[in-house]
């Protein structure tokens, strides 16, 4: 069974950076996955994904501002999100063969 556990999220300013993190148990991080968010009162969102081979994508919103990485040691899946803004408030989960995590909330506001 795999298990995917987000956190690092938090109340941050406009403009301001987060760093989230999901750990991955019973699963290899090396296989592709998803970072989405759901905001309250829409649908939930592509974020980006990161490849088996490690190539990433990104959602227009969020291009140039956020970046996905892993660390293969440590079977974590990251998002480092700058320059951020209100509209990034959501609950942020990742997302691998299916599975999803419960997610981590993100708050941005002055």
């Amino acid at each position: 069974q795999v298990q995917l556990v987000e956190s690092g999220g938090g109340l941050v300013r406009p403009g301001g950076s987060l760093r989230l993190s999901c750990e991955v148990s019973g699963s290899d991080s090396r296989n592709a996955m998803d970072w989405f968010r759901q905001a309250p009162g829409k649908q939930r969102e592509w974020v980006g994904i990161i490849t088996r081979g490690g190539n990433t994508n990104y959602a227009d919103s969020v291009k140039g501002r956020f970046t996905i990485s892993r660390d293969v040691v440590e079977n974590t899946l990251y998002l480092q999100m700058n320059s951020l803004k209100p509209e990034d408030t959501a609950v942020y989960y990742c997302s691998t063969l299916g599975w999803w995590g419960l997610g981590t909330r993100v708050t941005v506001s002055s």
